[in-house]
């Protein structure tokens, strides 16, 4: 099975009520771990490159990669661009192989957004293979590689524009803003409220009625939810006991994300809880066996974190598998 785009996953997932895990990639122990987890779970999955990711292992090593996952698998497998900041970025992937590419113009006008969005749009679909676009109106809060908006400068999602946006782009999904964040410090803590028994911080709730009224504006259109790591702390818990520092860090908890599932959002996207996953085994292992040297031990358990973590995802919180 060659790699495939998101067109037919979402339809089948919009009617049936999932969403389907988007997970970052960087290296070669992550794309085994998700797609791993993936075929155990018999899930569908995109595995998603943004632009410190294309920095830091090159575009072809990371397709090469995701290529071999699908040989191993067979599973059908989304190859998406995260983030993609202009129309050269976006055709770079397209022409190397991708099938899928997001054009983020959402930190521009609402015009602004809808001309470059458009224009990828008209290339990526006069391709052949045809490969779907993904656009975001709004923005979120928080920092993912070249991706960063301070606290209090991010924006939800206006309904009304999105029936327009949508129109006049042609655009195959559409990423909105109602309270997700990237990274592990989602959330400010005066944002929060502080459970008394664990001292755990406890988030703001999504805006399910901004969700709500897209939805009803776009009958049968994809949504997806960007910053959707919910910072499992067993895994801060794990990092800290072995010589970490991560005060405070929290997610969106998972039980907002099931219910945005269960509604217009088909694709959720996964990084931070992929990276706590990964350095929680990695300083695990380093802390109990002090003589190790050789990666393919630490980076092993961290590995299996991740594939853990990712099946967790795919059964409790995207609810997409055995949709094979």
């Amino acid at each position: 099975m060659p790699l495939v785009n998101s067109k037919e996953l979402f339809e089948k997932a919009y009617k049936e009520g999932y969403a389907i895990g988007a997970f970052n990639c960087n290296n070669m122990e992550i794309v085994q771990a998700i797609t791993e987890a993936a075929k155990e779970c018999n899930s569908p999955v995109i595995l998603q490159v943004s632009a410190g990711a294309r920095k830091y292992a090159k575009p072809i090593y990371l397709r090469k990669m995701v290529e071999a996952a699908v040989e191993d698998t067979g599973l059908p497998i989304v190859l998406h661009l995260d983030h993609g900041a202009d129309f050269e970025i976006c055709k770079d992937c397209i022409d190397g192989g991708f099938t899928s590419v997001m054009i983020d113009a959402s930190s521009k006008p609402f015009e602004e957004n809808i001309a470059l969005t458009r224009k990828v749009v008209e290339y990526a679909h006069a391709h052949k293979p045809y490969v779907t676009v993904e656009a975001e109106l709004g923005t979120l809060a928080g920092i993912e590689d070249d991706v960063k908006v301070e606290h209090g400068a991010e924006s939800y999602t206006k309904p009304e524009q999105v029936e327009e946006f949508v129109r006049r782009t042609g655009v195959d999904s559409l990423a909105i803003a109602i309270g997700t964040s990237h990274g592990a410090y989602k959330f400010k803590p005066e944002q929060c409220t502080r459970d008394p028994k664990t001292g755990v911080l406890c988030p703001p709730p999504l805006r399910f009625d901004i969700l709500e009224e897209v939805s009803k504006r776009l009958p049968g259109f994809p949504i997806v939810l960007h910053g959707s790591s919910s910072v499992n702390q067993e895994y801060v818990k794990i990092i800290n006991e072995n010589g970490g520092a991560l005060v405070d860090a929290v997610g969106v908890p998972e039980e907002q994300l099931r219910k945005a599932s269960t509604m217009a959002v088909c694709k959720i996207n996964i990084d931070s809880d992929l990276r706590l996953a990964m350095t929680a085994g990695i300083r695990e292992h380093m802390v109990a066996h002090p003589d190790h040297f050789d990666p393919r031990q630490y980076i092993g358990d961290g590995r299996k974190y991740v594939k853990d973590l990712v099946k967790h995802k795919i059964t409790e919180v995207l609810g997409s598998s055995n949709k094979i």
